[in-house]
């Protein structure tokens, strides 16, 4: 079994690197996009949104599609739609194949995140300690990757198809070929202590015991979409920087996102996930307060960078704290949860921005501040049963870790 797991884990790990490295790709050459297709102004933000809500949408999905296919196959198969449908966003001439495009990529990235951190949850289960800080540190290595890809691409005035292809061709195969070791470990079909017994369904997931990690999700995107967002305009506007020197913070910030997130889950292991998350979200704090305080550019930096240590470690810990809080219908939950990374995705742009406008970008970033905040208040729901997973070895189960999805 320890091998199954061992390959399991780092095919998973590889499909995470896969979803970073096509995101960036997408998201930084959203100006490339829009001046490709003649996307105006006014529209650019309808296609912007309807991302995240088609994603939703795939999230929903996914929770109903997990009680008949396993979450293996449903990532093995969404995952090369995400990569295609880049593709065609890049390689299509009217706004029309834009639409298709990117509500292909929509609907398929919702599926991909739900079943992939599903695979994360149960893994982490079999394993009978924290990794999941560690798939999502080589999501941050992907996206990393990715954004150095577009620059690029931008650098030498490549086509965005140019820049696209190659990446999708090195990637496809690989993690097609690498979907044959995922495992789907067995989610459970034991009582649940919080949240009622487990059914023909799988298990029962109630809301109003999910919804302090809702929250944290929520507020955690939000944050996260503040820096995407704001960091380069808020340095340059705000902070008076140079305009070479505003492209820096969000680099930084996804660099001490990936080191955040590599040592995070000995972290984990030493001093539980509630240290851990509500330490995170009070350097979170720190990092806006910072931010919103600061005199020039390079004290706004040294905020970007507590911004990245502190928001690195929620989501990953908010994805293993509802397989925990709910072991006979984790899959369910997971799905669930997902759904409110897009909520604060798109509140959180339009909020900050709707707000420096009425009020003053100063102002705006001690609202993040204070929803991080909160976040402190809800760590509690991170421990519903002992979190310390104990040594660094794995520990003995007899939890059916089933098969690749190759084998279904």
């Amino acid at each position: 079994m320890t091998d199954v797991l061992r390959r399991g884990r780092a095919s998973l790990a590889f499909s995470f690197f896969a979803q970073g490295v096509a995101f960036a790709l997408l998201v930084t050459r959203i100006p490339a996009i829009q001046s490709r297709y003649g996307v105006s102004d006014a529209l650019l933000p309808v296609f912007l949104a309807a991302v995240p809500i088609l994603a939703g949408i795939g999230s929903t999905t996914t929770e109903q599609l997990v009680k008949r296919v396993r979450p293996s196959r449903l990532l093995r198969w969404s995952q090369p739609v995400v990569l295609l449908s880049l593709l065609g966003a890049g390689a299509g001439g009217r706004v029309a194949e834009l639409a298709v495009a990117l509500a292909a990529f929509g609907l398929a990235v919702g599926m991909l995140d739900a079943s992939m951190n599903m695979l994360g949850v149960s893994l982490q289960r079999a394993y009978g300690r924290s990794i999941m800080l560690g798939f999502h540190a080589v999501y941050s290595l992907g996206g990393i990757v990715g954004a150095s890809l577009a620059w690029v691409g931008a650098h030498w005035h490549l086509a965005l198809w140019v820049s696209y292809l190659p990446v999708v061709a090195v990637l496809l195969p690989a993690v097609l070929v690498g979907s044959r070791w995922y495992v789907d470990a067995d989610s459970g079909g034991t009582p649940d202590e919080a949240g009622g017994e487990a059914g023909e369904d799988g298990g029962t997931v109630v809301f109003r015991l999910l919804l302090p990690l809702c929250l944290v999700m929520t507020f955690a995107y939000i944050g996260d979409s503040t820096v995407s967002n704001w960091s380069a305009k808020y340095l340059q506007d705000t902070l008076g920087s140079s305009e070479q020197l505003a492209t820096v913070p969000y680099n930084v910030y996804m660099v001490t996102t990936l080191l955040g997130r590599a040592i995070g889950d000995t972290g984990v292991r030493r001093f539980g996930a509630v240290t851990v998350v509500r330490l995170g979200a009070l350097v979170a704090a720190l990092g806006f307060a910072v931010v919103a305080g600061a005199p020039g550019p390079w004290v706004g930096m040294l905020g970007f960078t507590l911004l990245g240590l502190g928001l690195c470690v929620l989501v990953p810990q908010t994805f293993a704290a509802a397989g925990r809080l709910f072991p006979g219908a984790s899959d369910k939950a997971v799905a669930r949860l997902n759904i409110f990374n897009y909520v604060g995705f798109l509140v959180g742009s339009p909020l900050v921005g709707a707000l420096g406008d009425a009020w003053s970008y100063r102002g705006a970033m001690l609202v993040p501040m204070v929803l991080v905040l909160v976040t402190s208040v809800c760590a509690g729901s991170f421990a519903p049963r002992p979190d310390r997973y104990g040594g660094g070895h794995e520990r003995p189960r007899t939890a059916d870790v089933g098969r690749g999805s190759n084998g279904l």
